[in-house]
């Protein structure tokens, strides 16, 4: 058994760190695995739920999938664009733990909608295409379980709209297709009506072009919205209904949303003693003005290289112009749990739409926020399978990322096409997972998973680590998993628990102490993951609930 180590080696680890400015995972490239080579269905909206469960959904009028529905069922809808019967499943749930998918059944059209996970932990997701867009959709995580669909749940069509989780349980769904406003779900007495968002139609290119879908959407530190549509943003007080701060547009202007499809993330949120007081958004990637136009007429222009960073809680914001180290239109930015943030997926060409993508960009790049402009990005290993229009990932609790779909026909299509419909799952594992930082490596003894936790309390948690600890470098992070649809992890948040203490306990187990979010506005109530993390190597999660 080995011992726990003495203080000289721990101050040796103090004086080692604090020389040097470098995480050990710089050198490292990460790694691709095949999970699957057909699901049956493509991947068009992926959700980790605190099962361990990724639920998936591509579109009901796509035509058969490859995925039958169990035991002889067939959805017999008399208002499919595609098939009347329709014996397939459009939607699945892949169990993470045993590598396998169970078909789901999904009634209505499931096409480029959004969604969120309630405090409770199930799935409520909203929208959809034709009969589908006025739809409520809700799935319960259990080993049976299946969609329940709730008809006229929404007052408007949401059809490439966002959702958000509040601080008080309820999902905002903002914008869509025509549509320039927000609603609540759950509805309230008498609460049947949207609310007017001039914002959306001013950031519209027009009908025919718009770059202002799948608007992304943040919840700031002091309980508003940062919501960013085309090329700029907005502070929005949804409470009260009005815009109180309005940011600068991106320097040069280009557009970032759908169809000149960007990504953004809210980047790590610090908290100490529960409150955090800053928060920053990054932009990344998208198409020139004249893109989308030019792609429907077979020109494809090169995607953008740059990515926008601003401090959304400063009194005079700018945003902080740098260059990704490959041109990425469509890209996936999903949150490690590290702090870290994986660049992923998509096109060097052209334009988010049918068949109007080129050029895969099969390389992800990994953004390390903490260091300064200039060194900032991290080109990992690439993957052999392009992921074009409608591809996904989420992180997972173990800290790999699962890629899915990639289709850029409104059919199934596997043959004479440049990019064919993509079945595959893979798994990535970002350099921290690599076998020479096992004994970095912490992992979590207690609190055991699926702990609840209250706002503002004094949390202890006791780990494993097999070397040599570094005290000063010992954090705790809490990962929102995301609802992920076209290039933007709705949801998605990471808080930095600052260590108040750590201490050596006995046969390499230590304890760190510290306190949980404050209030909802920090981390809306709901399930989290919870990692302890070293030196940039964090442990596999467990799951908290926070309420």
């Amino acid at each position: 058994m080995k011992k726990c180590p003495t203080l000289p080696h721990l101050i040796l680890s103090f004086l080692f760190l604090s020389t040097f400015l470098f995480s050990p995972t710089d050198a490292a490239d990460g790694k691709w695995e095949l999970l699957l080579k057909n699901v049956g269905i493509s991947a068009m909206h992926m959700q980790l739920l605190h099962n361990d469960r990724v639920v998936m959904f591509d579109r009901t009028n796509f035509g058969p999938s490859n995925l039958s529905l169990p035991n002889g069922v067939c959805r017999k809808n008399p208002n499919d664009t595609a098939l009347k019967v329709d014996c397939t499943a459009h939607s699945a749930e892949y169990d993470v733990a045993s590598n396998t998918v169970r078909p789901l059944f999904v009634f209505t059209d499931t096409w480029c909608s959004s969604g969120a996970v309630n405090p409770s932990g199930s799935l409520v997701q909203t929208g959809g295409s034709n009969e589908g867009e006025k739809r409520v959709r809700v799935f319960n995580p259990c080993a049976t379980c299946d969609w329940k669909e709730i008809q006229n749940g929404l007052v408007n069509r949401r059809w490439y709209a966002t959702d958000h989780i509040l601080p008080d349980g309820r999902q905002i769904i903002i914008g869509g297709r025509g549509e320039f406003n927000y609603e609540f779900y759950p509805k309230s007495a008498g609460s049947m009506t949207a609310l007017n968002l001039p914002f959306l139609q001013e950031t519209s290119d027009g009908a025919a072009i718009e770059n202002n879908l799948y608007p992304f959407v943040f919840l700031n530190v002091d309980g508003n919205l940062f919501i960013f549509a085309n090329n700029r943003a907005i502070l929005f007080d949804y409470v009260a209904g009005k815009v109180v701060k309005t940011y600068p547009t991106i320097p040069g202007g280009e557009p970032r949303s759908y169809p000149s499809t960007g990504s953004a993330v809210l980047l790590p949120l610090k908290s100490t003693k529960g409150q955090a007081t800053e928060a920053e958004v990054l932009v990344c990637g998208g198409a020139p003005k004249g893109a989308f136009v030019k792609a429907l007429k077979g020109t494809y222009m090169d995607a953008l290289k740059s990515c926008a960073r601003i401090k959304i809680t400063d009194p005079n914001p700018a945003w902080v112009m740098e260059d990704m180290p490959l041109a990425r239109i469509m890209g996936d930015m999903t949150l490690l749990p590290n702090g870290d943030v994986l660049i992923i997926n998509g096109a060097g060409q052209g334009a988010a739409g049918w068949d109007i993508g080129r050029q895969p960009v099969l390389t992800p790049v990994v953004y390390k926020p903490e260091n300064v402009v200039g060194s900032r990005f991290v080109q990992q290993n690439p993957s052999a399978i392009a992921r074009m229009y409608h591809s996904t990932a989420v992180l997972l609790r173990d800290g790999r990322v699962l890629v899915g779909g990639s289709n850029p026909h409104n059919r199934y299509e596997f043959s004479n096409v440049l990019f064919p419909t993509e079945l595959a799952l893979e798994a990535f594992s970002p350099s921290y997972l690599d076998a020479q930082f096992a004994s970095l490596r912490p992992s979590i003894i207690s609190p055991g998973s699926q702990v609840r936790l209250g706002y503002g309390r004094s949390l202890a948690v006791r780990f494993s680590i097999t070397g040599t600890i570094a005290l000063n470098s010992v954090s705790v992070t809490m990962v929102s998993p995301s609802f992920t649809t076209h290039s933007f992890a709705m949801n998605h948040r990471l808080v930095v628990l600052a260590s108040e203490k750590v201490k050596a306990l006995k046969n390499s187990t230590f304890e760190v102490q510290v306190t949980t979010p404050a209030s909802g506005n920090l981390a809306p109530a709901g399930y989290y993951l919870l990692h302890v993390v070293h030196q940039k190597i964090p442990s596999a999660g467990i799951w908290v609930k926070i309420r």
